[in-house]
């Protein structure tokens, strides 16, 4: 058992799944190995209630895994970047992303660690690999980014879709109408592939286009609540 947990940070040794409740069958997100969070809870029978730093998202870490923390030598700051600074490193995003999808997956609700996503955990890890912090859900990211008409679309922005009242899948923009996104089975498709924003795609761009929202442009990365923006 940890000492003192709820008055310092932790980073994981090992990948680990997150719930959303403590009776831990239901993944909420998954945490890398090197990712800060913080125990926000008293232990439970079978979890604790923890928040990730990077992204101040919260959810239930099963007490076996405890064993895979280790106390945070200094506490978890995020990096302020520039919107120069970003685009700079969007080719890397864009890479990440087609890298993973050459990679066995499937897509896994909740899933942020390589091979198997869901569509804004993909997002979340490529932004990530190049020190870019994103809030986790869609819906999230929607409201941090910039907004950008669809016309205007450059690559390395992001396309949100959904209903018209919340953003619920997203996609990453690598140009000419094209978009690399994790999508699950129900859409006609079960990991990370490449669709078009047209009404005249395939059946799964078809289907994506009818719920299109807009787009989004990072040009800030995400700072946690503890932290000055």
């Amino acid at each position: 058992m940890l000492a003192n947990p709820q008055s310092q940070q932790y980073q994981c040794i090992n990948d680990l799944n997150i719930y959303n409740s403590q009776l831990c069958l239901e993944l909420a997100t998954q945490a890398a190995t090197g990712r800060y969070l913080q125990i926000i809870g008293d232990t439970q029978e079978n979890a604790v209630q923890v928040r990730l730093c990077e992204d101040d998202y919260p959810g239930w870490l099963s007490v076996k895994d405890l064993v895979y923390l280790q106390p945070a030598n200094v506490a978890y700051q995020g990096r302020s970047l520039s919107g120069d600074e970003i685009t700079k490193l969007l080719p890397q995003v864009i890479a990440f992303t087609q890298e993973a999808m050459e990679q066995e997956n499937h897509y896994l609700w909740g899933g942020t660690v390589p091979p198997n996503y869901d569509c804004s955990g993909l997002m979340q890890a490529a932004f990530r690999s190049v020190g870019i912090s994103l809030p986790r859900d869609a819906y999230q990211q929607e409201a941090f980014l910039e907004p950008v008409d669809i016309s205007q679309l450059l690559p390395g922005d992001l396309v949100f879709f959904g209903t018209p009242q919340k953003a619920t899948h997203v996609g990453l923009y690598l140009g000419d109408g094209y978009y690399i996104h994790s999508s699950g089975k129900d859409q006609g498709r079960n990991g990370i592939g490449i669709d078009i924003l047209s009404e005249h795609g395939d059946k799964v761009s078809q289907s994506y286009y009818q719920q299109l929202r807009g787009g989004g442009r990072v040009v800030r990365s995400y700072l946690p609540q503890n932290q000055n923006r």
